[in-house]
């Protein structure tokens, strides 16, 4: 395709962009029209977007295509997360749940590279996007059949300014962050997250008029919930901060290849993984005061590691003791889907979800 330097950028945050500023609607619409209906919308259109990215015949075709894949891809976790958090109504089986569909996370940083990588080498670029496309179809088979339906019978249209609001305010929060890490805090970068920041209060503005908004205003006076959502962007923000650096790190002192950085940045996925197979079993002998405190210091017990280790193993090893983040992102989620009634789960999902993206977008820059 040989893509321009602008281009480049333009495929590869374009996905990020798109699914950060759909969050919140794909979940309000799930709560309206159904999160099973929604997952299985947003599944279809997933495959299909991903059968045209992969024959992209331009540059200009695979961003748009990039941009459609994202709007899929933001019906995914909101709907799978609110279908949890309703199936599963004993809190002991909601964290389990919780936790896999953390791990399943995991899972996919660990295959993610060495199947991309393989994919890649044997077939070209445009294999990649077809590895998706059967795990869609299989989804389209069994999710009518497995999965029930959950929305809420009562809730009106979905507001098409709210709508337009959070998608614009969250676009160029991110595409400011974005600009910010990539060539720091230019006046770009300030006015596009300055317009984020006031679309954003725009939209809380308009929540707090409407008798069913797109968010319920009413959830941020719960102290848990506030609670949980700054404690989850601020581990995402220090966990994706960490996974740049160790990237940084394998390839440009340890002066290993990407797929080599790849496949020495799993044994931490998988210690991940374990870590959320874990916390079910933690959970029911530990308060969740006392296991967010504990896997908070384990985790910064790995920071301090990273800062003083001395050679490549050193590294590797202070990078396990991340795990800590495990029950602080699976124990928070929890909390944030909790915190609304069954009817608004979905928009509370996409709430967790969103505060996941932007911390994600924070670590990055910083």
């Amino acid at each position: 395709l040989r893509p321009s330097a602008s281009q480049l950028l333009w495929i590869i945050d374009i996905y990020g962009f798109m699914v950060s500023g759909f969050l919140m609607i794909m979940g309000g619409l799930g709560d309206r029209i159904g999160r099973r209906k929604v997952l299985l919308l947003g599944a279809a259109a997933f495959g299909a977007v991903s059968i045209i990215a992969a024959f992209s015949k331009s540059a200009q075709m695979l961003i748009l295509a990039r941009a459609a894949l994202g709007i899929a891809g933001a019906t995914l976790a909101p709907s799978t997360l609110s279908l949890l958090a309703n199936m599963f109504r004993d809190p002991s089986e909601r964290t389990f749940a919780v936790s896999m569909w953390i791990s399943s996370f995991s899972a996919g940083a660990i295959v993610g590279p060495v199947v991309g990588g393989a994919l890649i080498q044997s077939f070209g670029w445009g294999s990649v996007f077809l590895a998706g496309v059967p795990v869609m179809v299989l989804l389209l088979i069994l999710g009518p059949v497995l999965l029930p339906e959950y929305r809420d019978p009562n809730a009106a249209r979905l507001d098409l300014a709210s709508a337009l609001l959070s998608l614009a305010a969250v676009l160029f929060f991110v595409y400011g962050l974005k600009r910010a890490a990539e060539a720091g805090f230019g006046a770009d970068a300030i006015g596009a997250t300055a317009a984020g920041v006031a679309l954003a209060l725009l939209f809380l503005r308009r929540q707090s008029r409407l008798e069913d908004p797109l968010i319920d205003l009413a959830l941020f006076r719960s102290r848990s919930l506030n609670t949980a959502l700054c404690i989850n962007m601020l581990g995402v923000f220090f966990m994706f901060g960490s996974f740049i650096l160790l990237a940084q790190y394998f390839q440009l002192v340890a002066g290993l290849t990407p797929l080599d950085a790849g496949l020495w940045s799993t044994p931490s996925a998988i210690v991940f993984m374990i870590g959320s197979f874990a916390t079910p079993a933690l959970a029911r002998r530990i308060t969740p005061v006392n296991l967010l405190a504990g896997g908070l210091i384990v985790a910064a017990a790995g920071f301090v590691g990273l800062a003083l280790a001395d050679g490549f193993y050193g590294v590797l090893l202070s990078s396990l003791l991340l795990v800590g983040f495990t029950p602080v992102i699976a124990l928070t989620t929890e909390i944030i889907v909790t915190s609304a009634p069954p009817e608004r789960a979905g928009a509370a999902s996409a709430l967790s979800e969103t505060a996941i993206e932007l911390g994600g977008a924070l670590g990055i820059a910083a």
